[in-house]
């Protein structure tokens, strides 16, 4: 003989096991609703699952809601924003309501409630709530130095991790240059993943591990600490190794100038060749003879007299072009020799203060050159100016007429004939 024992209660009951749910983001939130109704048979339940907002001004969001009745076939809807996402298994007969939630995000940390309304059975506690909280687990922490690690000076070890709900807490652990565990440096202080170091020497050398941690999972970051005397800085030995790059990349390039440039100079010189001067003189001497001796015989009134003048004046005009030219000859071989020597000392050079002074000695052979012909043209104008005046002086006594009866000028000292 089987016994059915029924329990009855006063009024509905709605209950959630837990005040606080706890799941890792990206997993499925389960949160059970029981009830137990007055009547164990109902005609008519409605199960809802609503979620507080995130202002609590604002309406609540609907998630499920499920009718059922016993004339008709239940009917569940699901709320926009979780339609898809949200399932609601139930039992009425059980008394069970369990929403479950896929895929969970920190957006979905809020209060859930579970409702149940049965007609004529309202005096009871139909509804009852509960928090979700989502769990993030802890970002990579980012490990820093703060501070300059050299002898003698303080600094600190910073770690922190970008997300982690609830807040990370974090722990630094000390490894010595063999790899050995070693308990942090005495005097350190360890707070919210801030590791404070003092009076730091090469015995603090070595590795540390921070580890970020909460309630689902735990991350890590490391660095290696190498303590450096103050004059080792790095910045200051890179800006001298860059210094001296930059030095060799600069005497390369003018190297490389300066040998361009001789080479184009050898090519200018010998494309150039040896400097032809320019003789800058007028007529020979025997033409102006010969359009003076024209002029004479177009003249039959000339005299003996201005004959031998004539005479004398070329044979010293002639002497003063010879001397003239001579000396002339004998500045060009002087030139010639200086210049075989400022070649032989310009080949005798480096090729960089060849190269150096080459402009120099052009301007001198140039200032050379100036003068020289200054000198020259001097010298031909001097003669010029003689030799005008001499034909000027001839023409005059050309000009005069010329008298038979007046007696020739005898000086006064010339002794007479036997």
């Amino acid at each position: 003989m089987f016994k059915y024992i029924i329990y009855q209660t006063l009024a509905i009951n709605v209950d959630i096991p837990l005040s606080v749910y706890e799941f890792a983001r990206g997993d499925p939130a389960i949160i059970p609703c029981n009830f137990k109704p007055k009547n164990p048979v109902n005609s008519v339940i409605i199960i809802s699952w609503m979620a507080h907002a995130d202002v609590e001004s604002d309406p609540e969001l609907n998630i499920a809601t499920l009718y059922y009745s016993e004339t008709v076939p239940p009917s569940l809807d699901y709320g926009e924003a979780y339609n898809g996402r949200a399932a609601l298994n139930y039992s009425i007969s059980q008394g069970i309501a369990t929403l479950t939630l896929n895929a969970i995000t920190s957006k979905d940390s809020r209060v859930y409630e579970c409702k149940v309304q049965i007609p004529k059975d309202t005096t009871g506690k139909q509804v009852d709530s509960t928090r979700l909280v989502v769990l993030v687990a802890p970002s990579k922490p980012i490990c820093t130095i703060q501070g300059k690690a050299e002898f003698y000076q303080n600094i600190s070890l910073a770690c922190h991790s970008e997300e982690g709900t609830p807040t990370p807490t974090y722990q630094w652990t000390s490894y010595d240059l063999t790899n050995k565990s070693r308990p942090n440096p005495p005097k350190s202080t360890d707070v919210n993943g801030v590791l404070s170091l003092y009076n730091i020497s090469t015995e603090t050398n070595g590795f540390f591990i921070c580890t970020s941690s909460n309630k689902i999972r735990s991350n890590f970051c490391n660095l290696t600490l190498t303590v450096v005397p103050s004059s080792m800085n790095v910045a200051p030995i890179a800006g001298i190794i860059g210094g001296i790059v930059a030095v060799l990349l600069i005497l390369l390039v003018v190297v490389y100038c300066c040998c361009c440039r001789r080479k184009q100079a050898k090519h200018e010189e010998y494309a150039m060749g040896p400097s032809e001067e320019t003789e800058y003189t007028d007529k020979e001497p025997h033409e102006i003879v010969e359009n003076k001796g024209e002029r004479m015989k177009s003249n039959p009134a000339m005299s003996e007299d201005t004959a031998n003048r004539r005479d004398h004046y070329e044979d010293r005009s002639e002497q003063d072009y010879d001397r003239s030219r001579d000396r002339y000859s004998d500045r060009r071989d002087d030139y010639d020799d200086r210049r075989e020597s400022l070649d032989d000392r310009r080949s005798n050079r480096y090729d960089d203060r060849r190269n150096d002074r080459y402009d120099d000695y052009r301007d001198q052979y140039d200032e050379d050159r100036d003068r020289y012909d200054d000198h020259r043209s001097e010298r031909h104008d001097r003669y010029d100016d003689r030799y005008d005046d001499h034909r000027d002086r001839h023409n005059y006594r050309d000009d005069r007429s010329y008298d038979r009866d007046r007696p020739p000028n005898v000086p006064a000292n010339k002794p007479s004939r036997g």
